[in-house]
């Protein structure tokens, strides 16, 4: 069994304080601890995680890396200030700069810790997890013959990385069920679709942002070009829903787009002099008209950043459920070995001052998630009446058509909203 002398101990404790005292050549080690206690150092928490460091090497049942004992205690200090800081390996550090360009593999999950357990914030639009019905606040009990609860959010995801093709088996358990279900996932390489559009119905139209990315800003103002070049809008529905968040300065120039002026956000440090303001430029491109954003449990961060601005604003009407409650802001500082840390360094604000954090967003009009079965009528037309006179134009209609699935039983949420949307354009008509 190696042990390390007293004397090689108390050298180290000294070196991990980085505290360095202008010491007489008789200086004593007691007076070097007053020293550093008078310097705010934890003397006793260090040479605590010193002995502990040292009893791990010399008497745990197998031989363990030094070096992985010690990145292991850099991700337990990280853990044990928010669900959101952490040590990022090399791998780790590029996997987070490859997913603010919109391409990276794995299940498609964003997700959170939880009393021990993998929380899911959103499946993203058409990834492994959307495709088998993972939805956002499904827990993830088990990864293949791993159990959670005891595991770093770090560990968790990086067990359910993998190959381009290998499987995972994971164990989910939905609100509402007892038992949890097996999901048999097969990785993928996740190209996310940052911003699509589509017209409702004429005039309507449908913007919907899955994640906020580098050029997001950019798409969204594209993707209203194109529907006001199909003909002439009167209003515009902004879906949020199960966007987990992404890059701060995308939300930022998303909800620009459709403000004259006037603060967005401001994120605010420990210290008063590191509040930044960001703001709003001249010019709303969609010119004032109607404005309805679509939100729900699994819209968190940015998401909550341009819900919260516009509803803050009075420019928009918030429609859906209560938001996630992200309200922090991380940094990722590079450190030395290709490594990284991502650490929470501020809190952001809506134009009103709220603080989102563990809060969310609360719309304007609570819209519950149901699944819906249209009954058609039974009653009898006109048409259906024996000697009915004809139409003038000399037929009862044109021949009937295929009827789409309306949207109502496809997506009720995103139906309520049109329906609010239509209600605003009429009632500013009058």
């Amino acid at each position: 069994m190696l042990k390390l002398p007293h004397a090689v101990l108390r050298s180290t404790l000294l070196a991990l304080t980085v505290f360095v005292p202008t010491l007489h050549a008789a200086t004593t080690p007691e007076a070097l601890d007053d020293q550093a206690r008078e310097a705010g150092v934890p003397v006793t928490q260090l040479r605590a995680f010193a002995e502990v460091l040292e009893r791990v090497r010399g008497a745990y049942i197998e031989e363990v890396d030094e070096k992985e004992l010690l990145n292991a205690a850099i991700r337990g200090m990280l853990y044990e200030l928010d669900p959101h800081s952490a040590y990022l390996t090399p791998d780790q550090f590029e996997d987070l700069q490859t997913t603010t360009t919109g391409e990276f593999g794995g299940l498609g999950l964003e997700v959170t810790m939880e009393d021990g357990f993998v929380k899911v914030v959103t499946p993203i639009d058409d990834s492994p997890a959307a495709r088998a019905g993972i939805r956002a606040g499904d827990l993830i009990l088990k990864i293949d013959d791993t159990f959670v609860k005891g595991l770093s959010l770090e560990e968790a995801v990086e067990k359910m990385r993998g190959e381009r093709g290998s499987k995972v088996s994971l164990s989910v358990l939905s609100e509402g069920e007892e038992q949890p279900r097996t999901v048999v996932l097969e990785r993928d390489r996740i190209k996310v679709q940052s911003v699509r559009q589509d017209t409702l119905e004429p005039g309507y139209g449908y913007i919907r942002i899955s994640q906020f990315q580098n050029n997001t800003g950019m798409e969204t103002g594209k993707a209203l070009e194109k529907l006001q070049g199909e003909g002439k809008l009167k209003g515009l529905i902004l879906d949020l829903r199960n966007n987990p968040g992404g890059v701060l300065d995308g939300a930022v120039q998303v909800a620009d787009l459709f403000l004259n002026n006037g603060l967005i956000v401001y994120t605010q440090g420990r210290d008063e002099a590191s509040r930044n303001d960001y703001r709003a430029h001249a010019g709303d491109r969609l010119q004032g008209l109607p404005l309805v954003v679509l939100v729900n449990g699994g819209s968190a961060s940015a998401s909550e950043i341009v819900a919260g601005a516009l509803q803050d604003q009075g420019r928009a009407v918030i429609v859906g459920n209560r938001t996630f409650g992200k309200g922090s802001v991380q940094t990722v500082l590079p450190i030395s070995g290709d490594s990284a840390l991502k650490l929470t360094t501020a809190r952001y604000y809506t134009p009103e001052g709220r603080s989102i954090q563990a809060e969310g967003i609360v719309p304007d009009i609570k819209v519950e998630v149901a699944s819906v079965k249209l009954l058609k009528e039974h009653l009898p037309r006109e048409a259906d009446l024996p000697h009915h006179l004809m139409n003038q134009n000399g037929e009862n209609g044109p021949d009937a058509e295929p009827e789409e699935e309306p949207l109502a039983s496809r997506d009720y949420p995103l139906s309520q909203a049109l329906s609010i949307l239509k209600g605003i354009t009429l009632a500013g008509k009058r």
